[in-house]
C-alpha cells in the first residue's frame, strides 16, 4: 500500500476508540501493510569514479565535464575517487572550477592504465611503475594523488608480478590507499608483498570480489586485514527483494560499519548513463540501515580514508 494511502488511512481510524485503533492495525499488519524507511538523504562518496576518455578526451565526447558534475549534483554526490584512462581524466575534474562549484571534492588516485592494453600485462610492465612515479611527482591541481588504481587482476598469480610487488611496498610506505579489482587469493598475495603483511596497507576492494566472493570469505579477510574496504558496487549477491540488502550483507554491513564504501565505476558510457538510478538505488537500501550506519557507508568512511571535510 502506498504511504499516501497510508496516511489516509490514518485519518480515517483516528476518531475511534483505542481498542478498534489496535484492531484496525492489525488487520493492516495482516495484509502486509508496513510503513518503509525513508530514503538516506545525506551525501554520498562515489569511491570509485573513472573518466575515460571514452566519455571525454578533453576535446570531445558524449560526457563532457559539465554533464557529469551535474549529475554527480543532482545526485547529492560530494566527493569521488577520480581514477581515470588515461589519468588525464581525473586531472581534468581535479583542475575545474566547475568542480568546486558544483561542491565535489576530488581524490585523485593514479590509474595505471594509458591504454587498454596496459590491464593485461601492467604486473610485470617496468614502464608502469616509471609512470606512477612520474605522475606521484608531478600531483594534480586536486593536491597530491592519495592511491594507486584502480588495477585488474584477472589471473590472481599474477599479483606475484614483479611489478606488483613494488607498487604494494611503495603504496604502503607512502600512504597511498590502493583501489584493487581482484579475487579474494589475490587479497592474499597483495597484502603478503607489503612490509607489514597486509596490516598497515589500505586497499579498496572493488566490487568486494570478482564473480561473487562468498560472504563468509569476506568476513574472514576482513578480520585478517585491518585497512581493508569493501566496495560495493554491481556486487553480485547483495540485495534481493524490492532493492534492499540481502540477510548476510546486510548483518556483515553491521558488523563491519566503517569498513564499507559505494562507487558507480563509470568505465562505460552506459553506467554515465544510469548514474542518477544507481545512487538512488544505494539511497533506498541505506535508508533501512540504522542512521549511523547508512552515514558511515554513504559519506564517512570514505571521507575519513582521505580526511574530506563534511559538506556543509
Amino acid at each position: 500500500m502506498a504511504s499516501s494511502t497510508y496516511i489516509q488511512v490514518l485519518r480515517q481510524i483516528w476518531p475511534l476508540p483505542l481498542a478498534c485503533k489496535s484492531m484496525v492495525a492489525i488487520v493492516l499488519i495482516a495484509f502486509g501493510f508496513q510503513a518503509h524507511a525513508a530514503d538516506y538523504t545525506g551525501p554520498l562518496f562515489d569511491a570509485h569514479l573513472h573518466y575515460n576518455e571514452e566519455a571525454w578526451d578533453g576535446k570531445t565526447g558524449p560526457h563532457p565535464p559539465a554533464d557529469v558534475l551535474a549529475r554527480m549534483k543532482a545526485s547529492g554526490v560530494r566527493a569521488i575517487v577520480a581514477n581515470s584512462r588515461p589519468n588525464a581524466g581525473s586531472l581534468t575534474l581535479a583542475g575545474l572550477p566547475q568542480t568546486r562549484e558544483a561542491g565535489v571534492t576530488v581524490v585523485p588516485f593514479v590509474r595505471l592504465y594509458r591504454n587498454r592494453a596496459d590491464y593485461t600485462g601492467w604486473f610485470a610492465d617496468e614502464s608502469i611503475y616509471t609512470m606512477v612515479q612520474t605522475e606521484l611527482a608531478r600531483g594534480t591541481a586536486a593536491g597530491p594523488y592519495r592511491g594507486i588504481g584502480e588495477f585488474h587482476l584477472y589471473d590472481s598469480a599474477n599479483a606475484d608480478g614483479p611489478v606488483a610487488q613494488k607498487l604494494m611496498v611503495l603504496a604502503e610506505e607512502r600512504d597511498l590507499v590502493v583501489l584493487a579489482h581482484v579475487d579474494d587469493v589475490a587479497i592474499d598475495l597483495l597484502m603478503a608483498h607489503t612490509p607489514t603483511k597486509g596490516q598497515k596497507l589500505r586497499l579498496i576492494w572493488a566490487h568486494t570480489g570478482i564473480g561473487g566472493t562468498p560472504v563468509e570469505r569476506v568476513d574472514a579477510l576482513m578480520a585478517r586485514y585491518p585497512g581493508l574496504v569493501g566496495e560495493l558496487s554491481y556486487r553480485p549477491g547483495l540485495v534481493c527483494d524490492d532493492n534492499q540488502l540481502c540477510p548476510a550483507w546486510r548483518a556483515l554491513l553491521l558488523k563491519y560499519p566503517t569498513r564499507f564504501v559505494i562507487g558507480s565505476d563509470t568505465w562505460v558510457n552506459q553506467r554515465w548513463q544510469h548514474y542518477e538510478s544507481l545512487m538512488q538505488g544505494y539511497r533506498q537500501w541505506l535508508g533501512r540501515l540504522p542512521t549511523d550506519v547508512a552515514r558511515k557507508v554513504a559519506w564517512d568512511n570514505g571521507a575519513g580514508l582521505f580526511g574530506v571535510q563534511a559538506p556543509r
